[in-house]
């Protein structure tokens, strides 16, 4: 039995604490816990992290150890997802069979509060806006799908009385975040032009982590926060206008450059089914299509409030990456968020433009 009184700050566990949302986390909220367990099957860069982090090599689906690892934890972010890159098999297995796996281990130790990072993907591509928490859920490929079933998962299990706030996060960016946004901010750099599916006047919302994190710990210690809430930006303009802030200020050769969708679209469906693009579906689906939910609830309930708008955050982390490019650089690409992806087609597409 765990002696709870006499532990002030409690001990936080994060899966996928590696990743680039559970650096942030372990970053932003080490003083208010007393230790912060990291469970994730990738090790941590240690210089990273603060010193009262404590990392596991653990994959989330191995219920018996997992299970021995919550026993001394009091507190569970559970941001451990497979990516839409990965194959349909290892998606289902980690995102479903895994989020069980951490409520059961969260049941048998009796954990109280578990929060779960879903997405905004569970919306599909919807044809009105702005998307409330109780539109229906229609999710776009096995991510999307494997978020959908995860989130039953959460709803079932709080009937078995735990606490647990479900996070539908936009696409979320901030210092340390890479994938498809640094292939952007290294066409950017270069002064290259950027091609915007469509005319550029549709409104994609983005995120800033810290906000995130910070929607993320009020919804865990809300009295209300048992729920389900969308998380964005609060101030957000057309692509066009959000890409050409970033241009502006990076003060390159580079600017925004509408192509018609009839074409882009087509083609990039090609070249991911050859696998010759890292832009998956849900990127080029989506790219110029109005997207963005009402942040309503979170704002209400929670009391919260995003301080960073698109434009901030794309030129906060655009200003991270100049300042960390060579070791990002040296790093090897994968399909993570924290490490360069392969362009592919893409590098061909840039000595074009």
């Amino acid at each position: 039995m765990k002696n709870k009184k006499n532990n002030k700050k409690k001990i936080l566990a994060v899966t996928g604490g590696a990743g680039f949302l559970g650096c942030h986390l372990c970053n932003e909220l080490s003083k208010k816990y007393d230790k912060i367990y990291v469970i994730d099957i990738e090790p941590i860069k240690k210089h990273e992290y603060p010193k009262n982090v404590i990392a596991f090599k653990q994959d989330i689906r191995d219920h018996k150890n997992l299970v021995k690892i919550f026993s001394k934890v009091d507190e569970v972010i559970h941001a451990a997802a497979a990516l839409p890159l990965w194959k349909k098999k290892e998606i289902f297995s980690t995102n479903v069979k895994g989020t069980k796996s951490v409520l059961d281990a969260a049941v048998k130790n009796n954990i109280k509060k578990v929060v779960f990072i879903s997405s905004t993907s569970v919306y599909g591509i919807p044809k009105k806006h702005p998307i409330y928490e109780t539109d229906p859920l229609v999710g776009v490929g096995s991510y999307g799908e494997s978020k959908i079933r995860a989130e039953k998962l959460c709803t079932d299990y709080r009937k078995k009385g735990i606490f647990i706030p479900i996070i539908r996060p936009k696409s979320f960016i901030g210092t340390r975040r890479m994938g498809v946004f640094q292939i952007l901010y290294d066409w950017v750099e270069s002064g290259t032009k950027i091609p915007i599916i469509g005319n550029g006047k549709n409104r994609y919302q983005l995120l800033e982590v810290e906000d995130l994190v910070n929607a993320i710990y009020l919804a865990l210690n809300s009295k209300k926060g048992n729920d389900t809430f969308n998380i964005a930006a609060e101030r957000f303009e057309t692509v066009y206008k959000d890409v050409n802030a970033l241009c502006k200020f990076a003060n390159t050769a580079s600017r925004p450059l509408p192509f018609p969708s009839w074409f882009v679209i087509p083609l990039l469906e090609v070249c991911w089914a050859l696998r010759i693009s890292p832009l998956y579906r849900w990127i080029y689906g989506t790219a110029c299509k109005d997207s963005f939910v009402s942040i309503d609830k979170a704002k209400k309930i929670l009391k919260w409030k995003p301080k960073y708008s698109n434009a901030d955050a794309l030129i906060r982390s655009y200003k991270w990456y100049l300042k960390h490019k060579n070791e990002i650089l040296s790093n090897k690409s994968g399909i993570t968020h924290t490490v360069p992806w392969k362009q592919g087609i893409l590098k061909l597409a840039k000595i074009i433009l």
